[in-house]
């Protein structure tokens, strides 16, 4: 029942996030009707953020305690921030095209966000491809500690490097009522989106070590 209830909570977030973005919000005069792309963008992005936060800690957990709770957790959070990176790398070239007039540009903030990416999906092959099933969550552990390191440089990517060597706007952009309380539903919306997921992949993650720990004992048993 609890669980039904979020469920619709979710949906209604997501759905005042749709009415806010194409019914309420103002048509950006510069960009025009593609900028409404940044409500989905940012929040894909600070979402996926948040999921390989989870991984780090969860890892860090795990090689602390060696329970199976917070190897699920990383690596759910793990598949769910690769989810809304690759929302973030489809998003943010088909912003780009009208504005910037080029799908890709390696510059700073583009090139350290698919560098994360990419790190990530190596630790997700990692653990369903790279190692034994007993030495998987350990060796995924010590990966998502390090994964992590990346993910401060994407945010502050357009600080570290110079200002021509940039595309992304720097941060702290003044926006308007309607725009910045548009963006902050959309940032609620998504997190509860994320934790929802997080919390069926989860549920799923149990169900799965389960059944391999039958397998397993009904294999000795032969």
């Amino acid at each position: 029942m609890r669980s039904s209830l979020y469920s619709y909570i979710v949906f209604a977030a997501m759905l005042g996030a749709l009415a806010a973005i194409f019914l309420w919000v103002p048509t950006e005069k510069e960009m025009g009707v593609v900028q409404r792309i940044f409500y989905f963008h940012v929040p894909s992005a600070i979402s996926a953020f948040l999921a390989f936060f989870l991984v780090f800690i969860a890892s860090i957990q795990y090689l602390r305690t060696r329970e199976e709770k917070w190897d699920r957790l990383a690596l759910s959070a793990a598949e769910l921030g690769v989810m809304f990176g690759l929302i973030v790398l489809i998003s943010g070239p088909l912003w780009a095209k009208p504005v910037w007039g080029v799908y890709w540009r390696w510059e700073p903030r583009l090139t350290t966000m698919l560098i994360t990416f990419t790190i990530y999906v190596a630790y997700l092959m990692v653990r369903d491809y790279g190692a034994q099933a007993n030495q998987a969550p350990r060796l995924g552990a010590v990966l998502g500690i390090l994964a992590f390191v990346n993910v401060p440089l994407v945010e502050y990517s357009v600080e570290m490097w110079a200002a021509d060597q940039q595309l992304h706007p720097q941060r702290n952009i003044e926006l308007g009522p309607e725009m910045r309380y548009t963006k902050y539903i959309c940032y609620a919306s998504f997190f509860l989106l994320l934790f929802r997921l997080l919390a069926q992949r989860m549920e799923l993650a149990r169900m799965e070590n389960a059944v391999a720990r039958l397998r397993q004992k009904l294999s000795d048993e032969v």
